[in-house]
C-alpha cells in the first residue's frame, strides 16, 4: 500500500502544466470499440482509470499499442468477448461507457455494476432505461446486467431525468451507429461532451447540438480511421490553480483552455484572488486579503462539483464565513470531517452543505483518501497545513492525478511516496 508524505508549510514556485482531460480519453477509448479502423489518441493521462479502462478494452479484444508517452494506437478490429472483467469493472465507473459500442457491434454487452468513487448515488437507471429505448432487452444477474439487441438498434428519442454528463456520452455512443434520428433531451453540456462528438464527426459520425441541452444524432454505417488529441484536463488546471493559492504561492498553470472555468475565474474573482488569466496559462499570485465567497456547484457551465472540495480547502484560508451547497451528490462532503481533524472550522448542516470559517491554521495528520477529488484536496491542505501529513489510499489520487509528487516537487513541495 503506497502513501504520501508531506511536509507542509514550503511555499511553491514555477510550472506546472495541466495533461490530458481524464473525462475526455476515457470516453475516446471506449469509442474505439465503434469501429473496425485503427484510431491514433494522444495526449492521454497515465492515470489508473486510464490503465483500468485498457485493460477492459484489452480484455475484450481491443489491439492497443503505447507509442509514445501517452499516445496510444487502438484497434478494434476483432472483438472477441462482449463481457467485461468484473474486477476492473468494480472499479471503474466509465466502464458502463463501453456497453452502448459493443451493443452496436456485438448486438450485446454484459458488464458488472460499474465501481468509482463513493461521494453518493449513481443514477444507474437513466442507463438502463436508455438503452431499453433503443430496444435493447436487459437482464439483471447477481453481479450485473446481460443487454442484448436482436438487429440494429433503432434512433430514440430521450429525456434524461436528471442531467448526467456519462450517462449523455454512453447515449451518443450507442447511437452513432444506429438506424434513423435520435434526439436526446436535457443533455450535459461539458466540454467533454462536445469534444467527443467533435472527434466522432471528423470519423464521419452526424451528431449535432452537442455541448448544448438538445443532441441530435443521425445514425451511420461505419466510422473511419484517424487522429484524436485529447483536450486539456479543466479539472486538473482548476485544481492547481487553487492549490496554488491556498499555499499562497506564486506558480504558473500551463497547458489549460481558461475558456473551460469562467465559472471557477469568476468566483475566485469575487474572492479577491490574484490571478493572471491568459490564451493557455495561469498565473497564481499570493492573495493575502482573500475572502469568503458562497459555492454552489451545478452542471456545466456552473461551478463543477469535481471543484468543490479543493475550493473549500480555500475557504479555510479565506476571511469571513462561506456557505459551501453541494447539489449534485450528497456524499461528496463528509472529507470535511478530515479537515476539521486539521485544524479547519466546519459546521456540516446537512449531506448537501457546510459552513466554513476562515482563516484557520491547519496542522499535520495522518489522513486517508476518501476519493479522486477529496484526495487532491488532501494534499492540498497538507501543502499548506503546519508539520508533517501522512495521506494514505492514494490510489485514489492516481486514479486521476498522474505523477502528481513528481510534478509539486519540481515546484519546490516536500512530498515523497512511500510503499509500505
Amino acid at each position: 500500500m503506497e502513501k504520501f508524505i508531506i511536509q507542509g508549510g514550503r511555499k511553491l514556485s514555477g510550472e506546472i502544466k495541466v495533461n490530458g482531460a481524464k473525462n475526455a480519453a476515457l470516453k475516446v477509448l471506449a469509442a474505439s470499440l465503434l469501429t473496425d479502423q485503427e484510431w491514433k489518441i494522444s495526449n492521454v493521462p497515465q492515470i489508473e482509470d486510464i490503465f483500468r479502462l485498457l485493460e477492459l478494452l484489452k480484455g475484450v479484444g481491443v489491439e492497443i499499442k503505447n507509442g509514445l508517452r501517452g499516445v496510444y494506437t487502438v484497434r478494434a478490429k476483432n472483438i472477441q468477448t462482449a463481457s467485461f472483467d468484473s474486477d476492473i469493472a468494480s472499479r471503474l465507473k466509465g466502464s458502463i461507457l463501453m456497453t452502448g459500442p459493443l451493443l452496436a457491434r456485438c448486438g450485446s454487452a454484459v458488464f458488472p455494476r460499474p465501481g468509482g468513487c463513493v461521494i453518493g448515488q449513481r443514477p444507474r437507471d437513466i442507463f438502463l432505461d436508455g438503452f431499453r429505448a433503443f430496444g435493447v432487452k436487459i437482464k439483471e444477474n447477481g453481479e450485473g446486467y446481460n443487454l442484448t439487441a436482436k438487429k440494429r438498434l433503432q434512433g430514440i428519442n430521450f429525456t434524461f431525468p436528471v442531467i448526467s454528463v456519462t450517462a449523455t456520452e454512453t447515449m451518443i455512443l450507442t447511437a452513432v451507429l444506429a438506424k434513423g434520428k435520435t434526439l436526446l433531451k436535457n443533455a450535459a453540456c461539458e466540454p467533454e461532451v462536445a469534444s467527443l462528438a467533435d472527434f466522432l464527426n471528423d470519423r464521419g459520425a452526424k451528431i449535432k447540438g452537442a455541448g448544448t441541452p438538445f443532441v441530435e444524432i443521425e445514425g451511420v454505417e461505419n466510422l473511419t480511421k484517424g487522429d484524436c488529441q485529447i483536450i486539456p484536463d479543466r479539472i486538473e488546471a482548476g485544481s492547481f490553480v487553487l492549490l496554488g493559492l491556498t499555499a499562497g504561492s506564486a506558480i504558473k498553470v500551463s497547458g489549460l483552455d481558461p475558456n473551460h472555468l469562467d465559472a471557477l475565474w469568476s468566483l475566485l474573482d469575487k474572492a479577491d484572488a490574484n490571478l493572471e488569466i491568459g490564451k493557455d496559462f495561469v498565473l497564481v499570485k499570493p492573495s493575502p486579503r482573500l475572502k469568503s465567497v458562497d459555492l454552489k456547484t451545478h452542471e456545466y457551465p456552473g461551478f463543477p462539483t469535481d471543484l468543490q472540495a479543493p475550493f473549500t480547502v480555500l475557504m479555510t484560508q479565506a476571511k469571513g464565513i462561506s456557505l459551501i451547497h453541494e447539489t449534485i451528490f450528497e456524499g461528496r462532503l463528509f472529507y470535511t470531517d478530515i479537515l476539521k481533524q486539521m485544524g479547519a472550522n466546519i459546521i456540516m448542516c446537512d449531506p448537501h452543505r457546510v459552513i466554513v470559517q476562515g482563516p484557520t491554521k491547519l496542522y499535520g495528520r495522518r489522513l486517508v483518501s476518501p476519493d479522486i477529488r477529496a484526495g487532491i484536496a488532501l494534499v492540498s491542505a497538507a501543502l499548506s497545513a503546519q508539520g508533517e501529513s501522512v495521506i494514505e489510499n492514494i490510489y485514489q489520487i492516481d486514479r486521476g492525478y498522474e505523477r502528481i509528487e513528481e510534478r509539486l516537487r519540481k515546484m519546490g513541495a516536500e512530498i515523497k511516496r512511500v510503499n509500505t
